[in-house]
């Protein structure tokens, strides 16, 4: 016979499961993409939770699988956001990148905490030097897919490459406070950059 899932207050063991691991979550981006840089420790996420450690324990094996768990929250919430904006764009190429550039700082305006744990918290936490590295392939495939499909492959895949890389940087002075710009200004110059690059193979076909 089928056993059901028992219930306290409304709520299956695996849905508090679940719950409390989102509250770390949410403590661990706040405490990671704080603006005065990341103090991310066990006991630090479980007080801002609200959690004790048993509970933390439940979900994460150390501080670098929580920091990990948050690294890769927000880079999946910035990949749909990107993947979203680009399905719902009209088809010319400069509508399509000001969509997507529009999306992404609307993304670190809305919530700073998501630009910092993006793209500042790997160049100072350990745990995701690496990581960091592997979610670049994600946002270079993004933009490989809006160049000309006729050009050639290898063009195509270096100049993703060198857009992310570029784009990066300028958020990365952005978030940091090294470039003072304003944000219809920051838009308007990646989205140049985008479609300038989409001009130049156009121009190969």
């Amino acid at each position: 016979m089928p056993t059901t899932a028992r219930t306290w207050g409304g709520t299956t063991l695996t849905d508090r499961k679940a719950a409390r691991r989102d509250q770390l979550i949410e403590a661990g981006l706040d405490l990671l993409g704080d603006e005065a840089g990341p103090a991310v420790s066990v006991r630090a996420a479980c007080r801002h939770a609200k959690l004790t450690e048993r509970y933390f324990y439940e979900s994460f094996a150390d501080r670098e699988e929580l920091i990990l768990g948050v690294y890769e929250h927000v880079g999946a919430a910035t990949h749909q956001a990107l993947v979203d904006s680009v399905r719902d764009a009209p088809p010319a190429a400069a509508d399509r990148a000001a969509a997507a550039v529009s999306a992404f700082v609307e993304l670190i305006l809305d919530d700073p905490r998501l630009g910092r744990v993006l793209l500042l918290a790997p160049m100072t936490e350990p745990a995701l030097s690496k990581r960091g590295v592997e979610l670049l392939p994600a946002f270079a495939a993004l933009v490989r897919e809006q160049l000309p499909a006729k050009a050639d492959e290898l063009d195509r895949e270096m100049t993703a490459i060198g857009l992310v890389g570029a784009l990066a940087n300028l958020f990365i002075a952005y978030l940091n406070g090294t470039l003072v710009v304003s944000r219809d200004r920051l838009v308007a110059h990646c989205v140049n950059l985008l479609t300038r690059a989409d001009a130049l193979h156009q121009g190969r076909e």
